[in-house]
C-alpha cells in the first residue's frame, strides 16, 4: 500500500491538463504506440470537438523510481465551471492534486475555486506552472500569483510543459515524494467509495470505486449501503487504457466492480460497497448536487417519452449531476424538467442525448427555482413559470442570488461592471491581486446570469475574464409571469418569470422575434406578451391569402364583395379551430435574445 499514489489534475479550463496528462501517460509507458494521441482520456467526440475535459476520467500508471515500482492512479477532470461536481467526486477518490496554472494566463476564477474543495479534502497540492515553452510565458509573474495564493516555497513549483514534455520527470518524482500513500487496513471490514458509473449495453452497469479499507475479491458477496441491494461481485479489477481484470484488490486501490446491475437506480454515486458477511457503515460521501438551472426536455414525437426517459437515466449513470422529474405541458405533451448546473452543462446534454441514443428533443427557456410565499404563511419552489399560483394569492417571491468572483485585468473593469450592474448586480469588493489583475465580487440574482451572461462576459473582456460563483442566499424580489400568447392561447413553453423592470422591453422583444420565426399560416396570428390579464405588447403575423377575385373582371364592384365577404368568413372559422405551429427554433430563439 505504501507504494500506491492517487492524484487528480486540477485547473481552470484551457489551461493544457489534458495534454500533461498525455505526457505523464507517455513517459509512464502506459500508452504508446497506436494508441497515442492527443487528449488520451477525452473519449467522447464531443470532447475532442470542443476542447474541453467533460467527464472525469480514471488511469493507472506504473513507475519506477530509486529501485522500487510504484502505482500511481490518476484522474483527470474538467476545468469548467458547470463541471464543478465531477471534480468535487474525483478529490474525494484521492490523496493529492496537481494544480496546473497556464504560464501566459495565470491564476483564474476556476483554479482557485477548485483549489479550496482540495483544500477542504486535506490534499497534498503540488503547484506546476504549464505551457513555459511558449513566447507569451510569464513564469515569474505567475509564480508570484502562485506563491501570494498557497504560500508554498518557490522551489516548491514545477515549471513544465505538456507540449514538449518539459518537467514531467520532475512531476512523477514529487507525486512520489509528496503526496501521501492511502491509509487504510486491508484487514478491516470493505469500505469502497464509489465515485463515478458507466453503463455498458452488454455487461450492465460499471461502478468506479476507491477502497478506503479492506479487500475484495472476485465472486465476493457484496452490498450496495444506500439501496441495500446486494450482489456478487462478478469481475473487479483496474482501470487502464482498458479494463484489467484482477483476483482481488485492497485498500487504497481504484479499480471497477461489474456485477451484471441492469437498473441504473441501483447505482448512486457517492454509495459505500461493503461485505453482506462484514459489513461496514457508511462512508460520508460528498454532498447532494443542487441544480441551479431547470429547463423542461420533452420528444418531439410523442411515443417516445420511455425512450427519453431511459436515455436521461443512463446519462445520469455517467453525469451525477444531471436531475429530472417528468411533467407535462399544453404544448409539447410530456416531457421532463431537468436540472443542470449551468447553460454549458445544459448544452452538452443535448448533444449527448442526439449523439449517444439518437433523442432529438426540445428545449423549453431555462428558469431557475423560486421560493414563493402565500398569504396564508405557506411557501412553495417553484421550478417553472406555469406552477406559480394565483397572483392574488401571492404574498412575495424571492429569488436566490449567487455571490460571483470574477477575474480581469484592469482595462476591462468599466465594461465588466457596467454589464453586471445591469443584471441587477451588487458589488461587494473589489480587491487587486498582483501587477494589473483585479477580483471583482457581485451578488448577482441567478436568473439574469442563466442565459447569456457568461457568453457576454467573455466577449467584452477578449476571452480574458474567469468567472466562478456559488449559491449566496434567497431574496425578496419584484418578479412577474410574463405570459406569451398566440390567437388568445397561452403558449407555456414560452412563459418566463422575469423583474419587473425588465418585463416590457423583453415582452416586446419576445412578440418581435416570434413574428420572424413562426410561419404565416391561412388566417391572422395575434402574438401576444402579457402580465396577468394586461397585454403588454403585440404583433401580427399576416396571413397568407389566396386572391379570390382575381376571376372577377368588369361588373359591379358587389360581387367581389360578396366573394371577399365568403373569404373573410371562412378565415374567422380558420382561425376558430386553426392551431398554431410553433417551430423549435422559436424555443431556442428566447435562449439568444439579446
Amino acid at each position: 500500500m505504501k507504494n500506491i499514489r492517487n492524484f487528480c489534475i486540477i485547473a481552470h479550463i484551457d489551461h493544457g491538463k489534458s495534454t500533461l496528462a498525455d505526457r505523464l501517460l507517455e513517459y509512464t509507458k502506459t500508452v504508446a504506440g497506436k494508441d497515442l494521441q492527443a487528449q488520451v482520456l477525452d473519449d467522447m467526440d464531443l470532447e475532442r470537438e470542443r476542447g474541453i475535459t467533460i467527464k472525469s476520467h480514471a488511469i493507472q500508471m506504473d513507475y519506477a523510481l530509486g529501485g522500487e515500482r510504484y502505482v500511481l492512479n490518476l484522474i483527470d477532470t474538467p476545468g469548467h465551471v458547470d463541471f464543478s461536481y465531477e471534480v468535487s467526486r474525483s478529490i474525494a477518490a484521492c490523496e493529492g492534486a496537481l494544480l496546473i496554472v497556464d504560464a501566459t494566463q495565470g491564476i483564474q476564477a476556476q483554479t482557485i475555486s477548485n483549489l479550496y474543495m482540495a483544500i477542504d479534502s486535506d490534499l497534498e497540492i503540488i503547484p506546476v506552472i504549464n505551457k513555459v515553452d511558449l513566447e507569451s510565458a510569464k513564469p515569474d509573474e505567475v509564480e508570484d500569483q502562485i506563491v501570494d495564493l498557497l504560500g508554498c516555497r518557490r522551489d516548491e513549483i514545477i515549471r513544465a510543459s505538456g507540449k514538449t514534455g518539459e518537467g514531467v520527470e520532475e512531476i512523477l518524482r514529487a507525486i512520489i515524494e509528496r503526496v501521501p500513500s492511502p491509509k487504510g487496513d486491508p484487514e478491516a471490514p470493505l469500505q469502497a467509495l464509489i465515485f463515478d458509473s458507466v453503463f455498458n449495453p452488454f455487461r450492465g452497469i460499471i461502478a468506479y470505486f476507491k477502497i478506503l479499507n479492506g479487500t475484495i475479491r472476485k465472486d465476493d458477496f457484496v452490498k450496495f449501503v444506500s439501496t441495500g441491494k446486494e450482489y456478487h461481485a462478478d469481475e473487479i479489477g483496474v482501470l487502464k487504457l482498458e479494463m484489467m481484470p484482477r483476483e482481488e484488490l485492497s485498500a487504497g486501490n481504484v479499480g471497477y466492480i461489474i456485477s451484471g446491475i441492469k437498473t441504473s437506480k441501483e447505482v448512486k454515486v457517492g454509495d459505500t460497497i461493503t461485505h453482506v458477511s462484514r459489513s461496514a457503515p457508511a462512508i460520508a460521501g460528498f454532498e447532494e448536487v443542487k441544480p441551479m438551472v431547470f429547463a423542461g426536455v420533452y420528444p418531439i414525437e410523442a411515443e417516445d417519452f420511455e425512450n427519453l426517459r431511459s436515455s436521461l437515466e443512463k446519462l445520469q449513470l455517467n453525469d451525477a449531476s444531471l436531475t429530472f422529474q417528468p411533467e407535462s405541458s399544453m404544448a409539447l405533451g410530456f416531457g421532463f424538467r431537468c436540472g443542470f448546473l449551468g447553460l454549458l452543462h445544459m448544452e452538452i446534454i443535448q448533444e449527448r442525448l442526439s449523439r449517444e441514443f439518437n433523442m432529438e428533443v426540445i428545449t423549453t427557456v431555462p428558469n431557475v427555482s423560486y421560493k414563493v410565499y402565500d398569504k396564508k404563511g405557506g411557501v412553495a419552489e417553484v421550478h417553472n413559470p406555469s406552477g406559480l399560483p394565483e397572483v392574488t394569492l401571492i404574498d412575495h417571491i424571492e429569488e436566490p442570488y449567487i455571490r460571483s468572483s470574477i477575474i480581469t485585468t484592469t482595462d476591462f473593469i468599466g465594461p465588466i461592471m457596467t454589464l453586471c450592474l445591469g443584471k441587477r448586480g451588487e458589488l461587494i469588493k473589489q480587491e487587486f491581486i498582483s501587477g494589473n489583475r483585479v477580483e471583482l465580487t457581485f451578488d448577482i440574482p441567478l436568473g439574469e446570469i442563466v442565459i447569456d451572461f457568461y457568453d457576454k462576459l467573455k466577449s467584452i473582456s477578449k476571452g480574458y475574464a474567469s468567472f466562478d460563483y456559488h449559491l449566496h442566499d434567497f431574496r425578496d424580489s419584484k418578479l412577474v409571469k410574463l405570459d406569451m400568447l398566440l390567437n388568445g392561447e397561452s403558449v407555456d413553453a414560452l412563459s418566463t418569470l422575469t423583474h419587473a423592470d425588465n418585463a416590457v422591453a423583453f415582452g416586446r422583444k419576445m412578440c418581435e422575434k416570434l413574428k420572424e420565426l413562426i410561419p404565416r399560416h391561412q388566417f391572422d396570428i395575434a402574438v401576444q406578451a402579457a402580465i396577468g390579464a394586461k397585454i403588454i405588447a403585440r404583433e401580427t403575423i399576416k396571413a397568407v391569402r389566396k386572391d379570390v377575385t382575381a376571376k372577377c373582371y368588369g361588373g359591379d364592384v358587389s360581387r367581389k364583395r360578396k366573394l371577399l365577404e365568403k373569404q373573410k368568413a371562412g378565415k374567422k372559422r380558420m382561425k376558430q379551430i386553426g392551431s398554431v405551429q410553433v417551430p423549435q427554433k422559436a424555443f431556442l430563439a428566447v435562449l439568444k435574445l439579446d
